[in-house]
């Protein structure tokens, strides 16, 4: 439950900033242009509270619903105008004066992605250092050569400090059209090295883990098979192991490490084990039966076991803060923002041609909040990158030359500079009423993979 409000509340905030970022570009740039602005909402609906302000008297309203927002100008589309006031209606404004005001807003979305990341590269935003695991077998990870250890320093030139940088670099890699990226590794022994690795483009299509299919996965240090805990009431209390415990032998094997205990009890579902520990240097002959439990990978056994060395070593090992001086900070800050949009860009040209899965790759308002409460519940440096994302996200989207979004209108600007004469009303109406249907249609698909993703469906 704690979790669940923990989301929602994370989700809330972050929409209500974003929009408020969106809707403030288009209320200044409007004010800029000379424009009257009868009212600034946050959210849709019902005012929760209400203030009027300004020499323009203006309504600054919260609303009930807080899933978007809205600048309402003067418009003589919209209402009779006051013949003294005729000149500062929207509609009687330039056509490029219309365009500034209406691309204001997915543009402050953008600007504030540069701003936040520019905040974030100051005071250091902390990661996991790219080293990888052993690949998997034959995946195309392995025919590159990738070795247990490798840290990966560059893709294809650009530094790619923690695994965040690692699946950006991967990402556009695939969205590119696949094929060779180059990738710099620091080995084991101190060399570095480029791993040639040939991306499929495929992977777009396919379900589950993009970048993780390649058969990249992170290193985790392996350890020695002591038990560092017990669950009360399960298979490992009842065999009598102890904190402290060194399992040696497993029906006469000898066990060196955790990850084949692992693997041994994970095979042995309701099978008697016969473990041999080393306890207070003597050795016990215990005799283990895991329990059954059911995974969507099928049927595994279990124990209620756990280790506690791997932890302090990782962290020692894989914790890293990537911070810039503040010049430096603001030149990544773009950079970063580019490199968002330049994958984002790809990625929906993708979908267009139906070279990639859309249930895949889009994500409803449930999955939205679910990220939004698992970065807060990480760090504030997490949370504020998670805004900086989906601030741009909303800002590209915005874009979208669909009627009732900011993009179509300024489609029909455009049309109005080639033609010299504005969209006629019935058109934009019709245009409207395609919108409404396209935008109705998008959020019952994305909903509904949301509810598809909460149940595991």
């Amino acid at each position: 439950m704690q979790s669940f409000l923990l989301s929602v509340v994370a989700f809330i905030v972050a929409i209500g900033v974003l929009v408020t970022i969106h809707e403030f570009g288009h209320y200044w740039v409007a004010k800029k242009m000379g424009v009257k602005v009868l009212r600034f909402s946050i959210g849709f609906g019902k005012p929760l509270w209400k203030k009027v302000a300004g020499r323009d008297q203006t309504e600054f309203v919260l609303a009930a619903v807080p899933l978007g927002g809205y600048v309402k100008m003067l418009d003589e589309r919209e209402g009779d105008v006051d013949a003294s006031e005729v000149d500062r209606a929207f509609n009687r404004k330039s056509v490029w004066a219309r365009i500034a005001i209406v691309i204001a807003g997915p543009l402050a979305n953008l600007i504030l992605a540069v701003l936040v990341y520019w905040l974030i590269f100051i005071v250091g935003i902390t990661g996991i250092a790219p080293i990888v695991g052993e690949p998997l077998k034959d995946s195309p990870a392995a025919i590159a050569g990738f070795q247990n250890e490798d840290k990966i320093v560059e893709i294809n030139g650009n530094a790619t400090p923690t695994w965040n940088t690692v699946y950006v670099g991967l990402l556009d890699g695939i969205v590119s059209g696949g094929g060779d990226i180059n990738i710099a590794v620091d080995t084991v022994d101190g060399t570095t090295v480029t791993r040639n690795l040939v991306l499929d483009k495929e992977l777009l299509n396919q379900e589950g883990d993009i970048v993780g299919s390649i058969g990249l996965g992170r290193w985790w240090p392996d350890v020695d098979p002591v038990i560092g805990g017990v669950v009360p009431d399960g298979a490992a209390e009842a065999a009598g192991l102890q904190e402290g415990d060194k399992v040696l032998f497993s029906d006469g094997v000898a066990v060196s490490t955790w990850s084949q205990l692992v693997d041994i009890i994970r095979a042995s579902a309701d099978k008697k084990l016969n473990i041999v520990v080393l306890r207070d240097n003597s050795e016990i002959n215990l005799q283990l039966t895991p329990a059954l439990r059911e995974t969507p990978a099928g049927n595994i056994g279990f124990i209620g076991a756990r280790e506690t060395q791997s932890q302090a070593i990782a962290d020692e090992k894989l914790r890293t803060v990537e911070r810039y001086p503040p010049l430096t900070a603001l030149g990544m800050g773009f950079k970063r923002t580019m490199e968002m949009i330049s994958v984002s860009v790809k990625m929906i040209g993708k979908l267009l041609t139906g070279q990639a899965s859309l249930k895949n790759t889009v994500s409803g308002p449930i999955s939205i909040a679910q990220f939004a409460g698992q970065s807060v519940s990480v760090g504030i440096d997490h949370y504020l990158s998670f805004i900086a994302l989906v601030s741009i996200s909303l800002g590209i989207f915005n874009l979208f030359p669909v009627p009732m979004l900011d993009g179509g209108h300024l489609m029909y600007y455009a049309v109005e500079v080639v033609t010299g004469k504005p969209v006629s009303e019935k058109i934009q109406i019709f245009g409207q009423q395609i919108g409404i249907v396209l935008l109705g249609t998008l959020m019952i698909f994305v909903f509904y993979q949301d509810i598809l993703r909460v149940f595991g469906a």
